[in-house]
This record gives C-alpha cells, structure tokens and sequence, in this order.
C-alpha cells in the first residue's frame, strides 16, 4: 500500500510541479530523465526540438533534430512554438503472450508530452535502457506527410556498425560493418536497426509501433549527420520487366522474374493519413554494457498490446525445414524430391523427434504464381491428414504477391485444409502499402487461427506485437547465405560472409528489433581453415601472436545442395538458446539429422519463448554467454568468433537449495582441427555451482538445466 501512495503523490507532484511553470517552459531548457536518473535528455531553449542525451553526464548523442511536414500545411521546426508540457512517470507490468526473451516486463519510465497548435504533439519517454520519441497529430482529417524528419548528430570520432543498402527496395538482409562514421560517404544509407558506438557507450536506433506508415532509413548527409530517409509512398508497381518507367532509378526487379517488382511510379510524399494518427517511436537503446542490446524489450514495451484476445493456439516451436536442405534424403527406396513419400519422410523425423512443424518450401505449389492447387506430385490435403495424425504441423510457403491479392481466400483454403501457417517471401518493400500489408496479412490469418513467418521482410517493428499469430521475421543475413559464395557483396571482400563474427554481432544489433529467422542447424561444420598440423606432432598447433591458430588451406565451399557453414557444431547448437525465434527452423536433411542423434536429442529439449532472460556476458561481434528460463527449466549458450574464449560462469540464476541434472553439449578436444568435434556429458549442480566455459575458435557451448525429480 505505501508503495502504491507513494507512486501517486509522486505523479501528482509531477503533474502539478509541470502545471505551475508550464507557462514558463518556452523561455527554458527542458529535460527529462530517466527512472534511474542515469540517462537525460535535454531540449536547447533556441530549438524547441533539437535535443541531445547523456548517459552518466556524458554527451552520447550530440543532436537530434525533429520535425514534420504536412500537406494542410501544419509543420514542426525550429521555430515551432511549446503551447504546454506534462511529465508523468508509469511504472506498469506486462505480459508478453508469445514472448522472446521475458514473459513478464516491467515498463518503467518517465513521459514529457510537449503540446503544440493545431493538434500535433511531440512525446518522450526516457527508461534506464534508452529513450524514445514520436509524433502524435489529433486532428482527424484527410492529409498527406510529406515528410518526417530526424537529423542525428553523434560526437566526433563515433564510429558504427552499418547495414549498408544500395536501394530501399531490399530484402534487408546485412552484414554489419564496423567503420568510422567520417569514413561513410554523403549518401550512404542504411536499413534499421543501426549501432552507432561513441567513446561513452553505444547507441542502437530503431523503431517500434510501425503501424500503417513507411519504414525509416538513415542517410549520412554532409557533417556527420545522420537524416531519416523514406519510400515514397507507392502509386503503381508492377511485375519486373513488364512497364519500364521513365526513372530509371525506379527499376529495381529482375526483368521475367514471379518475385521481384518495378515500382514505376511514386508520390511525392511518405504517406496518406485519413484521421488521426500516432506516427512510429523512434527508439534509441543506450547503453556502456553491451549486454543490454540483448536484455532490452524497448521495441516490445514501445509496441501497441495484442489484438489477439485468446492467443492460447498459437503455438510456437522448430521446424523440419527441405529448401535448405534441397529435399537431399538418402537411404530410401524413393526418389527424393517434391513428392508425397518426400514429405511423409519429413513428417515421421519431426514426429519421432517431437518437432512440432515441417514447412513445405518452395515448390510445393502448382507454380509460385498459381497457388490455389499444389504441385502434381503432392497429394496436399492427405498429406496434410498424415502429418496430423503424427502430430506435426504444416507450413506453406508463398510468395507475397499472389497472397497479396487474394489473403483471405487463400488463407481460408490452407486452413481448410488444415495447414497451421504461411511463410510469406519476398516483400521487399516497406512502404506504407507494404507495412500495412503485414499487418492485413497477419490480421486476417489470426482470424483462421493460423501462424505467420516473414521472408524476404524488413525487420520487426511492433506488428508482431500487435497479432503474436507473426512469430518470427527473416530480414537477416542467414544460414541460408551458406549454400552459395556470396561474391561482391557490397562493403565485404569475403565470399562467405555467415562468419562466427557475423552470428556474434546480430544479437547485439537486429535480434535487439525482435525475432530473427536465421534458420540454424547445420550438421556441416567446417573450421575456415585447415590448422597447420602433423601427425608426428605431439604438441598444440602454432600460433600466430594474437593466439589465433597458424591456418593453410581454405576449408568452406559452397555447395548448394549439401550445404555447410562456419563454426563448430557446438556453435550452431548454440544458436538455439542465443537466437530469438519462436518458429525456429532445423535447416539440415532428416537423413543427416538421423546420422547425428545425439545433436537431435539435445536441440529438440531446447525451447523457442522463453520467460526470463539473463545475458551473463556480452560483447559485440566477439562473444556471448546467455541463460534463458522456460517454466522451471534453464537453458545456457555460449559462442564466441574466430577468438578461442574461457569463461567462469557462477550458477546464481539457478533457483536456490534445488539440484539440477544437466545436460551439456560443447567443442571438443579436437574442434580446432575438426569443426564436426563435440562432446556431450552431464553433471549435478545447484546455484552454488560453478561451470568452466571453454570455447575453441567458432566455438560454442550450450547447457540443459532440468530440476532433479
């Protein structure tokens, strides 16, 4: 009760405090800090919407410049005038149905709702993780935003992590790549979310509550500064090499393709808003401690709550996944293929090993641009009977722009026949017509009680939130990037770019935005290079004067059939309890999965929502060690790049005076000469107990912690 008396006269002296000198507040700076008074955000008194951010008293973010553009004429700038100012604090618990990392948050911050003539209003919202800002405008008219703009100034010498894009026609799938911002070009944009590191803590930039409006960019523009960049909003497009439009710099498909598009002719402004309307947050995670990139539910707590009033059918878990894989099953009496015995053989592995789906890729329609009937081959609606007599779930896979014209027609034949979702491919947009087709999408197939996967899709940004029926998004440099060089990609000289260093920085950067497809479990595991070693040799192999070991031979190929990745087994065993997925796919071949047991058993223990979450540690594009809980049980995975790491990791998150049997799957003896190298053991141990964490390089670590009965 004192806690709750407390909580109200502080937000009465808030308020009150705010009423008396709001009249005063134009002729003043205005600050807001955070709950634990460790982040502040403070406005310049010659630009009402010109800020900067300290984190600890120290300049993190140097300027940011705010404003909009209306086509009634309504604008905010620099010479835009404060009417009021309100600052509120609310601290609230949530619970998260479908949830990534916790199941229950703790929404904790302080508000500065700043209000403006003719209905538009600027709020801020500082937590102990970051800050926040959007846009309201309450009139309720028909209108156009021309643009929105957020200038962003870091202090000198700031460097990021930058997913470069050539065009905002893409699938956002980047490598993150560490340079110096004076070292970009004017003109070099990125997708979200982006890293920006000064030499006082690291700032990630996002968005949340992305509802019906177009996806935000980032420009480097002359002096350092950042601006937001746009889609138009899109007046015609049409399948590639069909119209050619008079701007070339519209022609983005690939000419006779059934996926790509031409947009051939655009507005001259973002977005049409009919009503009233609260526009994205623009989300801005700070921190000294990389390990809250991971921790952090900004998106989540900053996105609308769910639609979804009975969210108790939708049922996350792994997949058996065949494109990947190439359908490549051996040791039948069948051709392998798109075909009925093909896909029975999928179903029984994922039954035997109590995988709760098998997705039907790529081919199992009649084409990819007539999918009301299946391939020939494929007998769908038995086929769909089997699987669910053995209690696994099918997935569909089809291209957005088929589905786009007729979604609930289609979703209510796949559910008819008794499909559990989609996996919708190659949006490759976000405009607004795009964005608000991701919610459509998701809305109609929550009303058919049917799950949905993004591909070829840009990064989360709160639709997931609003209908928890889309589990999980790509929008990720993958797994899939393994079955073929990826020669010339822009800003990497390394044709295999799906690194140990890559899969270090996406949980620290995209997985911060929410859910990431990056489709692990590759049974292939390959070192990068073969160690010098002879068998005469009875010590160590050399090593080079950063302890990394001597290497010879490039050991990864590209085969797009069998394919094969980087990084021992334990490291892609790992990805399990690191990567954030509730669709979490198991990309390799039943048969080669049935070859490796042992790898199976321990995988399939492992859950995909978890209720808590702890990152032990953390460091950007170098190493991670992380302990989930699903229910009683906890779950650790460690991996580290191309370093080999020791940790010495206490027990302390372990529920106290109980015994644990635990499970552990780790690089072996002999990893660093043989990525295929790993070793299973088990253990007693409690909270007491302490565990030795020895990762070789590309290494990984992962334990099961099961209450002892």
């Amino acid at each position: 009760m004192s806690h709750n008396m407390n909580y109200i006269k502080s937000t009465l002296f808030f308020l009150f405090f705010t009423l008396i000198i709001s009249n005063r507040l134009i002729a003043q700076n205005l600050s807001l800090k955070s709950p634990n008074n460790e982040i502040e955000v403070t406005f310049k008194s010659s630009n009402n919407f010109s800020f900067n951010v300290k984190l600890k008293n120290n300049i993190v973010i140097q300027n940011v410049d705010l404003g909009i553009t209306i086509s009634d004429g309504r604008v905010i700038d620099e010479k835009t005038k404060i009417e009021e100012a309100y600052i509120k604090s609310k601290n609230e618990t949530i619970i998260v149905p479908i949830p990534n990392k916790d199941r229950k948050l703790i929404s904790n911050y302080n508000e500065l709702n700043l209000k403006l003539s003719k209905g538009l209003e600027v709020v801020f919202r500082a937590y102990n993780d970051g800050i926040a800002y959007r846009i309201n405008d309450n009139k309720n008219t028909r209108k156009t935003i021309e643009y929105e703009k957020m200038n962003l100034s870091l202090p000198n010498d700031s460097s990021t992590f930058f997913p470069w894009e050539e065009s905002m026609y893409s699938h956002n799938e980047r490598l993150y790549n560490r340079t110096n911002i004076s070292d970009l070009s004017n003109g070099d944009f990125c997708s979200l979310p982006v890293l920006f590191e000064t030499k006082n803590a690291k700032v990630l930039f996002t968005e949340a509550s992305l509802y019906n409006y177009p996806g935000m960019f980032l420009e480097k523009n002359e002096n350092n500064i950042f601006s937001s960049k746009f889609p138009n909003f899109v007046l015609k497009a049409v399948p590639a090499g069909s119209q050619k439009s008079s701007d070339d710099t519209l022609h983005y498909g690939e000419e006779g393709s059934d996926r790509t598009q031409d947009i051939v002719e655009e507005a001259k402004y973002i977005s049409e808003i009919n009503g009233k309307k609260s526009l994205p947050w623009r989300v801005f995670i700070i921190s000294d401690d990389d390990r809250t990139f991971v921790e952090s539910n900004l998106v989540t707590l900053l996105s609308e709550k769910s639609k979804i009033k009975d969210p108790s059918w939708i049922k996350p878990g792994k997949v058996a996944w065949d494109w990947w894989n190439a359908n490549n099953i051996y040791g039948v009496d069948f051709e392998a293929g798109i075909n009925q015995d093909t896909y029975k053989y999928y179903i029984d592995f994922a039954s035997e090993n109590n995988i709760e789906y098998i997705l039907l890729d790529e081919g199992w329609t009649k084409s990819t641009t007539e999918i009301y009937e299946a391939n020939p081959n494929i007998d769908i609606i038995e086929l769909i009977k089997y699987s669910k007599s053995k209690n696994v779930g099918v997935l569909l896979w089809v291209l957005w722009k088929p589905l786009n014209e007729d979604t609930e027609g289609l979703i209510k034949l796949y559910s008819g026949w008794g499909a559990s979702g989609v996996k919708v491919d190659f949006m490759q947009r976000n405009d607004q017509y795009m964005v608000k087709s991701y919610e459509e999408i998701a809305e109609i197939a929550a009303k058919y009680k049917f799950l949905v996967d993004y591909h070829g899709a840009f990064k989360p940004s709160g639709i997931e939130r609003l209908w928890p029926n889309l589990l999980t998004y790509e929008g990720v440099m993958g797994n899939e990037q393994n079955k073929w060089k990826v020669d010339n990609f822009p800003y990497s000289k390394d044709p295999y770019p799906i690194n140990p260093e890559h899969n270090l920085t996406i949980p620290f950067i995209r997985m911060a935005a929410g859910a990431m497809d990056f489709t692990p479990g590759a049974m292939n595991n390959s070192n990068r290079f073969d160690y010098k070693w002879s068998p005469a040799d009875t010590s160590p192999p050399g090593f080079d004067s950063n302890g990394n070991p001597l290497k010879t031979e490039d050991n990864m190929h590209a085969i797009n059939t069998r394919p094969m990745v980087l990084g021992s087994r334990a490291h892609q065993v790992a990805m399990y309890t690191v990567f954030e997925s509730p669709l979490q796919m198991m990309c390799d071949s039943p048969t080669v999965y049935k070859k490796e047991q042992e790898t199976v058993d321990f995988i399939t223990q492992i859950p995909t929502i978890w209720d808590e979450t702890i990152v032990l540690e953390g460091s950007v594009s170098d190493y991670i060690v992380v302990a989930r809980r699903n229910k009683d049980n906890w779950y650790l995975g460690a991996m580290t790049d191309w370093t080999p790491r020791n940790f010495k990791i206490d027990l302390s998150f372990l529920e106290k005076g109980v015994d644990y049997n635990v499970e552990v799957f780790k690089d072996g003896v002999n990893t660093h000469r043989n990525a295929l190298d790993y070793i299973y053991e088990k253990h007693n141990l409690n909270s007491s107990s302490q565990i030795n964490i020895s990762m070789s390089s590309g290494g990984g670590y992962s334990a099961i912690f099961k209450k002892s009965p």
